[in-house]
């Protein structure tokens, strides 16, 4: 699906012409990992001929999305090896790209797994390695680290691509409002989340889940964008995800959209293979209150907020409950 305002792609500073992929995948091996590079670089090329300036795929989209705890050595990459991986198609399609895999890295001498994703630009340069801070799931718990325990203040942060603001989130951190505050008042002008929704995921011990969840892609996401005047992108697959065996393992969603600054859905995606593209060019939109008068950003006053960084919160029930300090601590047995 094509929604171009211009004729032209945006000039530096003026917006991102800004494509999405969405498709099936394959998972569990390094057979896996190079069938979905070799799909990358088909469909970067794709976007290329649109002109596209960036492009993002789903959530870790070189590895497969459902991996067992026994295929994870099989499964994840450094840092390093992934950007060798994407930066040449960067290079050969002249696009920068929003890539998800399986990190595997060395933190305070300990080996760690990360469910990360990398932005780098059109020359190949990595600008942003993000490692995921809010893991859905026991399965997530299990498999991964929560990135930036030790660091926090560096988790998020915005990176220029063709002179406009990005920041990037990962699935289950699309319904947490606070994340795309932050990165609104970092600067973001576009936000790029890329996720893994399902209808079914099959577990290890060989039964499937229950679809559990709400479309956040028609609620959280155009709500954020409205809410922070910015434009908001959900990555999300399409289709099935397969093992090495060629058994199914995946069913997901394929709610892929683009929401704009006034909460409005700019594309969207059907549960198929495809591409969208879009202009995301922040000139294009009025201001959503009287220009002078009300602005969400200006108006604040984060004295009052301050309640949001506590670490007890009072449920509905009544009971309290108590924020770990470190989350990583109780998931992983050190």
């Amino acid at each position: 699906m094509l929604r171009l305002n211009h004729d032209n792609p945006p000039a530096e500073g003026e917006g991102i012409r800004y494509a999405l992929y969405q498709g099936g995948s394959r998972v569990g091996d390094r057979a896996a990992i190079a069938h979905n590079l070799a799909n990358l670089k088909k469909w970067a090329a794709l976007a290329a001929e649109h002109k596209a300036q960036l492009m993002a795929v789903g959530e870790l989209f070189l590895s497969g999305y459902n991996i067992w705890p026994d295929l994870i050595e099989d499964s994840v990459l450094t840092a390093d090896e992934a950007t060798e991986m994407v930066a040449p198609i960067c290079k050969e399609s002249n696009i920068a790209l929003i890539v998800p895999y399986a990190e595997r890295a060395t933190v305070e001498g300990e080996r760690q797994y990360f469910d990360s994703m990398v932005l780098i630009d059109k020359e190949g340069n990595l600008l942003r390695n993000y490692r995921k801070t809010l893991l859905w799931g026991d399965a997530e718990k299990t498999n991964w680290y929560s990135g930036y325990v030790n660091n926090p203040e560096e988790a998020y942060e915005v990176n220029q691509v063709n002179g406009i603001n990005v920041g990037m989130l990962n699935c289950y951190e699309a319904e947490f409002p606070e994340l795309f505050r932050i990165l609104a008042l970092k600067g973001a002008q576009l936000i790029v989340i890329p996720t893994a929704a399902d209808v079914g995921t099959q577990e290890r011990n060989g039964n499937w889940s229950e679809w559990a969840y709400p479309d956040v892609s028609r609620t959280s996401i155009p709500a954020s964008s409205y809410s922070n005047k910015c434009f908001v992108s959900y990555v999300n697959h399409s289709l099935y995800e397969f093992r090495p065996d060629d058994t199914l393992t995946m069913i997901f969603l394929g709610n892929s959209v683009v929401a704009d600054p006034y909460g409005e859905i700019m594309v969207h995606a059907h549960n198929a293979e495809c591409l969208l593209v879009t202009d995301c060019v922040p000139g294009d939109y009025w201001a959503t209150h009287p220009k002078g008068q009300s602005d969400f950003i200006t108006d604040r006053r984060p004295s009052l907020f301050g309640a949001m960084t506590a670490m007890s919160a009072t449920l509905p029930d009544g009971s309290v409950h108590n924020y770990p300090a470190d989350p990583n601590a109780a998931w992983h047995k050190k």
